[in-house]
């Protein structure tokens, strides 16, 4: 028996952290990563990338804290490494802020991040619109480090990488035996799910080394995110949008709300400005299936649409899918080599 020969399809920070959970785990594995576009042209890479949770409505709750939790231990873990900054990992604090109170003010994430608590009148004062408040420790993943940085460690296990479109899942079948599918919002065209579908996520980088906490606004659509070399503020959540040019009065309208929460924004200069599209479903996919493709029966393990979670739950789906691919080796039956 040679080795097993997989495939991954995408390399946003699903597909690599796919790769690199199936490439360090299971030596029997030959993976290769195909995709048409790499860092620094991923939705991954204008991700702010910090660490907290929604909850999906069809996921078993345990799941989505084992989710969560491997995702903030593996990377904690290198926040507290001598890799952090080539990785582009760090801890960061702040506050997350509501004008009502919220149903759940103890989300399920908040036993995992650092230092959880309920912020006090005196810290909600500078908030004034804001009525609640949560203040907490996280971790900020800077997917323009940390994309290239997993390409390396994939590429250490022996993992190959090669740019490529993929158009559909039966160009693979005879030269793989498993297919994990981590397309993102290409599963729309690659695997015919119209459940995926885009959330306009538009963010600028600002120059404002003052600020060191994060803020949020619970809705979600307005934050600033201090980084390692500039701050993320934004943004929107325009859902099927599927505009990727910068709108000026989206722009106009993040700086305005982002400067209600913090009015030291409005002295900031503006580095870029960035659209991405964030690959949504009403809850992820990480399942496998058996697919019908030129005359056999492959395996397909799919591990996509997380949304606007996609770095926050990134190792943990990778770990899922990985468990996924033991799955079918298990199963499969040895193919005669002639």
């Amino acid at each position: 028996m040679g080795s097993v020969k997989v495939v991954v399809v995408g390399a946003g920070v699903i597909g690599f952290s796919t790769a690199v959970c199936i490439s360090e785990a299971l030596p029997s594995c030959s993976v290769t990563l195909l995709s048409e576009r790499f860092s620094p042209d991923t939705t991954s890479d204008g991700a702010a990338g910090i660490l907290f949770a929604a909850t999906f409505p069809d996921v078993p709750l345990e799941r989505q804290r084992r989710w969560f939790k491997d995702s903030f231990d593996h990377l904690l873990a290198i926040t507290q490494s001598q890799h952090s900054p080539e990785a582009g990992v760090m801890l960061s604090s702040g506050w997350q802020i509501f004008k009502e109170v919220p149903a759940d003010t103890f989300p399920f994430w908040s036993e995992y991040v650092i230092g959880f608590r309920l912020m006090t009148d005196r810290e909600l004062r500078q908030f004034p619109d804001h009525k609640f408040g949560q203040a907490f420790t996280t971790i900020k993943c800077e997917c323009a480090s940390y994309l290239p940085w997993l390409e390396k460690r994939f590429k250490k296990a022996g993992g190959q990488v090669q740019q490529k479109k993929v158009d559909n899942l039966q160009e693979l079948s005879n030269s793989y035996d498993i297919i994990v599918n981590c397309s993102g919002l290409g599963s729309k065209l690659l695997v015919g799910d119209t459940q995926v579908y885009p959330v306009r996520g538009q963010v600028l980088k600002v120059e404002a080394p003052w600020l060191q906490h994060f803020i949020r606004d619970g809705d979600g659509k307005t934050y600033i995110y201090p980084g390692i070399h500039s701050v993320t503020v934004g943004g929107t959540r325009q859902e099927g949008d599927w505009r990727l040019e910068v709108d000026e009065g989206d722009t106009k309208s993040i700086l305005e709300r982002c400067g209600r929460l913090e009015p030291s924004i409005s002295g900031a200069k503006v580095l870029s400005e960035w659209v991405g599209l964030r690959p949504s479903r009403r809850n992820p996919r990480v399942e496998r299936e058996v697919v019908q493709l030129q005359g056999r029966q492959v395996p397909v393990v799919h591990n996509y649409g997380h949304g606007g979670w996609g770095v926050t739950l990134a190792w943990g789906t990778a770990l899922d899918a990985m468990r996924l691919v033991r799955q079918c080796l298990s199963e499969k039956p040895a193919r005669a080599k002639l």
